[in-house]
């Protein structure tokens, strides 16, 4: 991992086509070793969630070419890489699963729901709201407290609309997202345990995961509800 996290700092420190054509060989040993290391994650997550063996590395890993069309920012390429295991759906289902992100400085592990569409998002709300003391349990377990923390983002100012603006945890339905992250030290995701590192993170996620997984599974109608590019 070391390798990798080197050249990403190259990269974004030289965010251009003619640096990244000129290292592609680089690139392409990276690539490599991230579909290796992926496939790793998904034999050993089996574990936890069997449906994970259906998965190979294309289904769980992105391409590091960004999208510019409709960005104020034109640097081609992503200074990070994604790995997002998704046994329920993949990529582009709305189901939550267990994303590794890896960047200098910034590598972690997340689950939860990121910006769900509104639809969606409503009945996350709902879910919270009506099984309060469930969802409690679990961002208060001290082996979950102790590693993860709310990666929400853009709060509401207000209650949401239909939840009651007195309501003792309304705070905990205000967030946009629900996402949640472990984060790891460059020096840690280096090291030979870093695998079973992830993996004994992604046991303490699936509490967290499965309680969302919950509402998808009883509208299954929302599960690719995203307008996707």
């Amino acid at each position: 991992m070391k390798h990798t996290l080197n050249f990403l700092k190259e990269l974004s420190a030289n965010n251009n086509r003619e640096w990244f054509n000129a290292h592609k060989d680089e690139y392409m040993k990276v690539k490599a070793n991230i579909e290796a290391f992926t496939a790793t994650l998904i034999s050993r997550l089996t574990e936890i969630d069997p449906e994970a063996s259906r998965l190979s590395p294309s289904d769980c890993l992105y391409r590091i070419y960004r999208d510019t069309r409709f960005s104020a920012d034109k640097t081609p390429y992503k200074t990070h890489i994604g790995i997002y295991i998704n046994p329920h759906g993949g990529k582009k289902s709305e189901f939550c699963g267990y994303y590794i992100h890896i960047e200098p400085g910034e590598c972690m592990v997340c689950g939860g729901a990121w910006y769900p569409p509104a639809p969606l998002l409503k009945e996350y709300r709902s879910e919270i709201y009506n099984n309060i003391e469930e969802y409690l349990d679990i961002m208060e377990n001290p082996e979950f407290a102790a590693n993860f923390t709310p990666y929400w983002t853009e709060p509401l100012k207000t209650a949401p609309k239909g939840f009651p603006k007195d309501w003792e945890h309304i705070e905990l339905l205000k967030p946009r997202s629900f996402t949640v992250a472990a984060h790891i030290s460059d020096r840690d995701f280096c090291s030979k345990g870093i695998t079973d590192r992830i993996i004994s993170l992604c046991k303490i996620l699936k509490p967290y995961d499965d309680f969302f997984n919950f509402t998808l599974e009883e509208h299954p109608e929302l599960a690719f509800c995203r307008q996707r590019k």
